[in-house]
């Protein structure tokens, strides 16, 4: 627990050389085990309260999650005609699963997560996040993301993979030949959204990837969302469909009573998370 000394968490990532984000713990560390993948870590933090920790990186807190969660569910879902049909690769915390469930047109929500360490903690630490495996639609695989994607073929409207970074279990889920699985796994009209990191950390990375994403889909487009717990305050999306249609405005009107439960996601928001700052716009060839 090097990461943690005089009652502060501080994130100390080669993943992010020559900064660290730190968290005044309040009281006590909750829950610290090493699974069969990677180091859990569960505190409460005194700013942004409960806080979830996978290799020493900040995954969630409760008090900027929903600039992720919102973020990475409502935007596919909603560049999507008639999503029936959803597929979670890791988010083993519920949170993307919680808002998915916000979708009352959605028939089945699948989750695949090769730690289950982590959806133990989350359901036991994390009830207002977690609570999005209570949703009777939603089915758990715990199982390898990338050998679970072999498995389902033309099958999901919607692919969500909520991964970590790069450097731990979820490594595969960053090549190219993941992205050609989710691909074959999606229906006619399918679309990807994926975690993909931070402009101001780690664009040749991302550039690197949608050059080969480009490869496999006939369009990418990279979004942005603003969360403070998050190196740099700043984490990205890449959403990807299958037919090459847009996603930069919803093609459904969100309902009332949906952006109602909502606290980062709005129509607005939406537009305005693909308009990226200049230097990452001629990086990855994005419109300015």
């Amino acid at each position: 627990m090097d990461s943690l000394a005089k009652g502060w968490f501080s994130e100390v990532n080669d993943f992010w050389p020559g900064q660290a984000m730190s968290l005044q713990v309040d009281g006590e560390v909750l829950f610290h085990e090493k699974s069969d993948f990677q180091d859990v870590l569960v505190f409460k933090s005194k700013a942004y309260g409960m806080t979830l920790v996978l290799d020493n990186a900040i995954q969630i807190t409760e008090k900027d999650e929903c600039a992720y969660q919102e973020m990475m569910a409502h935007l596919p879902l909603f560049a999507h005609p008639n999503p029936k049909k959803v597929l979670v690769v890791g988010g083993g915390d519920g949170g993307v699963l919680r808002e998915i469930a916000k979708h009352p047109g959605i028939e089945e929500i699948h989750l695949c997560e090769i730690d289950k360490m982590v959806v133990e903690a989350s359901k036991k630490y994390l009830p207002t996040i977690s609570v999005g495996f209570n949703d009777p639609r939603v089915k758990v695989h715990i199982r390898d993301g990338f050998e679970f994607m072999k498995d389902h073929k033309n099958e999901f409207d919607v692919i969500i993979t909520d991964s970590s970074d790069p450097d731990g279990p979820a490594s595969t889920l960053f090549g190219e030949a993941y992205f050609q699985l989710t691909k074959e796994a999606l229906t006619e009209n399918g679309i990807l959204c994926t975690q993909a990191e931070s402009i101001w950390l780690h664009l040749d990375l991302i550039e690197k990837m949608m050059t080969f994403i480009r490869r496999v889909y006939p369009s990418v487009t990279y979004s942005i969302t603003q969360i403070p717990t998050y190196p740099s305050g700043t984490i990205g999306f890449f959403i990807a469909t299958k037919n090459g249609g847009a996603v930069e405005k919803p093609v459904r009107q969100p309902e009332a009573a949906l952006l109602d439960k909502c606290q980062y996601y709005s129509v607005d928001m939406h537009e305005k998370a693909f308009v990226l700052p200049a230097f990452a716009a001629r990086k990855l060839q994005q419109k300015l």
